[in-house]
């Protein structure tokens, strides 16, 4: 029987959500399968994997083919570097635990990796932040400045009417206050 590591598909429409599984090469995609050994989340920044080390390293050696995306998956998890380095063991180059001390190393080294591109990206994402405020700062003073500006020449306006008004009204009492005198 020839065996594959594939996905499965579940979750709900364009949200998809598979299940990493041992299943015969004819099964269909959905369908039966032999074992479960781990799940994977594409629709998270980055991927959410979550695998059965042992069991995929037991069927990976044992010569199950995976599909081409199970195969990066297996590769970013490490299961093909352990592979690797049993493979060292097995033929005499080194021993178990200097194979284990290179995987740990790798593995550190991963993952020293995967945060600094986190902290990069955390990084971007408050830089971005801070830009958009000052834009937005900017747009808000501008704003506040035509505001000032047209209530001052509201203002200035109302002033002058004002003005005229008191103009217009003093000359007219002026005549009326000496017509009374000159009776």
């Amino acid at each position: 029987m020839a065996t594959k590591i594939r996905l499965q598909r579940g979750g709900r429409k364009s949200y998809a959500f598979y299940r990493i599984v041992i299943a015969d090469a004819r099964a269909p995609r959905d369908g039966k399968f032999t074992e479960k050994i781990g799940t994977y989340n594409p629709n998270t920044n980055p991927a959410t994997v979550d695998l059965n080390f042992e069991r995929a390293l037991y069927w990976v050696e044992v010569g199950a083919q995976p599909t081409d995306t199970v195969r990066n998956i297996l590769s970013r998890e490490g299961v093909y570097m352990m592979k690797h380095l049993r493979g060292g063991v097995k033929k005499g180059a080194f021993d178990e635990a200097t194979a284990q001390k290179k995987f740990d190393a790798w593995k550190a080294d991963k993952q020293k990796g995967l945060e600094k591109v986190a902290a990069e990206e955390a990084k971007a994402k408050k830089d971005a932040a801070a830009k958009e405020l000052a834009q937005e700062k900017k747009v808000n003073e501008e704003i506040a400045k035509k505001v000032a500006d047209k209530k001052a020449a509201e203002a200035a306006a109302k002033a002058e009417e004002e003005a005229a008004k008191a103009a217009e009204a003093a000359p007219a009492e002026t005549p009326a206050e000496e017509a009374p005198a000159e009776a």
